[in-house]
């Protein structure tokens, strides 16, 4: 599951066990279940990744508009639900945006889908919702929507999937730089690799480990360089086992919602390099748990990372401070906040 998926279920399954119903609309995939209940959420799934829009209409209408819910989020990645137009039943509406598509749209899309989206699609689809309660996880988003119009965004904190140590844990005994994180154009693994062709320069005996899969897996094992390991398949215990013996975690994405692997990281012990871009300059202290760098600058994004990897007494103290700064997030916060905001705020224009 991406950050997003991981958001939705983790707050859903507590709303469950603070006594709300919960009922999640989604897509299908090959050989689910058509409908099952999961930590106490009713999961309902029909369509693919394109007609799950037109059966979520098709399914209000015909279901869910006689079941007498009190609120929809519509959650929207890029394409809206467009509950706005078609919930119609008493019920209130929450968006749930945890970031722009914006610069996604020329990482992720072909020529000219990826000019239309980003110069027209985006900001036609959200100007039915500059009304709604929003609910976003960064500062960054929120900023991003005021500037479109919206006028009702609410901030909650995103949590953890991960307790925080008590300490830095024992690392490898030779520098490894870790990336975590699906391999897709967007999310720029291949900025890793090329900045870690220049920090073997300065760090010879020093390895980066990439850890996660996707369709940019192919032409990133045909641009490594030696040292570059990669890692896929991994559970959870063993990617953190992984993580906890880095010495520090890039992270060259284009834009984030918030930037979860980052505070993963910091409950694991490791501080942070990445670029200042939406998302991850609020999910990193700089200069505190972790160093910014300039957006897309591949050597500037090496060099602070050698910064990291030479200087132990500097790595020592962002990775104590990654250690503190990721005890203030949690999941139950989150649910919290966010319930809070639909229960004080649905009724006030």
């Amino acid at each position: 599951m991406g950050g997003a998926e991981v958001f939705t279920y983790e707050i859903a399954k507590r709303w469950v066990e603070s006594g709300n119903e919960v009922t999640l609309f989604t897509s299908e995939f090959p050989n689910c279940k058509k409908e099952e209940e999961v930590d106490g959420v009713r999961i309902v799934r029909s369509g693919g990744k394109y007609q799950v829009f037109w059966n979520a209409k098709r399914h209000y209408r015909k279901y869910f508009s006689k079941e007498d819910y009190d609120v929809v989020v519509d959650e929207i990645n890029t394409r809206p639900f467009f509950a706005p137009k078609f919930v119609n039943n008493g019920e209130k509406i929450v968006a749930l945006i945890h970031q722009l598509a914006r610069e996604y749209w020329f990482y992720e899309t072909p020529f000219p889908i990826s000019y239309i989206g980003y110069y027209f699609l985006e900001k036609r689809w959200l100007r039915d919702y500059v009304d709604v309660l929003t609910v976003t996880v960064s500062e960054s988003t929120k900023q991003d929507l005021l500037e479109l119009g919206f006028s009702r965004v609410f901030v909650v904190s995103e949590g953890l999937n991960v307790k925080p140590l008590k300490m830095i844990p024992e690392k490898e005994k030779y520098p490894i730089v870790v990336y975590v994180g699906r391999l897709k154009r967007a999310k720029r693994p291949d900025h890793a690799i090329k900045a870690f062709k220049i920090i073997k320069k300065t760090v010879p005996e020093a390895e980066l480990w990439v850890i996660g899969d996707g369709p940019f897996k192919e032409d990133l094992e045909k641009m490594a360089c030696e040292g570059v390991r990669f890692f896929d398949n991994l559970n959870n215990f063993e990617r953190r086992e992984r993580i906890k013996k880095s010495w520090v975690l890039v992270n060259p994405s284009v834009r984030e919602g918030w930037g979860l692997n980052i505070v993963e990281a910091n409950a694991l012990g490791v501080p942070a390099v990445a670029y200042s871009v939406h998302g991850l300059r609020d999910s990193i202290k700089d200069l505190e748990t972790g160093l910014l760098t300039k957006a897309g600058d591949i050597v500037d994004l090496a060099s602070r990372t050698v910064t990291i990897l030479k200087n132990q007494m500097l790595r020592e103290r962002l990775s104590r401070n990654a250690l503190n700064h990721a005890t203030e997030f949690s999941w139950d916060k989150t649910a919290e906040e966010f319930i809070n905001i639909v229960k004080q705020r649905l009724d006030k224009k």
